[in-house]
């Protein structure tokens, strides 16, 4: 009964309206360096799709800067485990389309359901080793997303010089306030698959 209790108010609009302010203000805290963005901005703007894609240990840091590809109305594909639905609940709210589900839960209709957005919109990201890993392996989903699509893959990532590590299956990073961060698009990946 508490444990349902404490589901029912963390998922409440209320304290999501709340973390996501937190996590707005926050990352407004960070001393943030973004690079080889434009290249594929411009393509998508020439009528291409764009998936991005990352590790699960470094989503945090983007919440904020991200919430400028908004306007696009982007897809994002989440777990429906109970973090998940916190997750979801506040991308919906920097103007990403959640897409409930995982590549193992309900796989194929959640696979589709981002290939149609992907089409739709032209923008999507993805998270290649979530959501319960193994860290750093690439799971087959992405190439399928981009291949049904017809979208290019833009990976990045993000460093930082002060962050905190979770003992978690990701050692999900938590950049400390004021840490200086980057987040690299990664430039040579691009130039492959834009010159293909």
């Amino acid at each position: 009964m508490l444990k349902k209790l404490k589901f029912a108010i963390i998922t409440s609009k209320p304290f999501l309206f709340f973390l996501y302010g937190f996590i707005r203000t926050y990352g407004a805290t960070f001393r943030l360096t973004v690079e080889n963005e434009k290249q594929w901005i411009d393509y998508l703007h020439n009528g291409g799709r764009v998936l991005l894609c990352c590790w699960h240990q470094q989503f945090f840091s983007t919440i904020r800067y991200f919430k400028k590809y908004g306007r696009y109305k982007p897809g994002l594909m989440i777990s429906k485990s109970a973090d998940g639905k916190i997750i979801a609940g506040v991308a919906n709210r920097t103007g990403w389309y959640t897409i409930r589900g995982s590549s193992s839960k309900g796989g194929r209709s959640t696979l589709h359901g981002m290939i149609h957005r992907l089409t739709e919109t032209g923008l999507a990201a993805h998270i290649v080793d979530g959501p319960q890993g193994p860290a750093g392996v690439v799971k087959a989903g992405v190439i399928r997303m981009a291949s049904a699509a017809d979208a290019v893959i833009v990976p990045f990532y993000v460093s930082a010089d002060k962050a905190w590590y979770f003992n978690s299956w990701d050692t999900f990073m938590l950049p400390k306030p004021f840490a200086m961060i980057t987040l690299r698009f990664i430039k040579k990946q691009r130039e492959l698959l834009f010159n293909r």
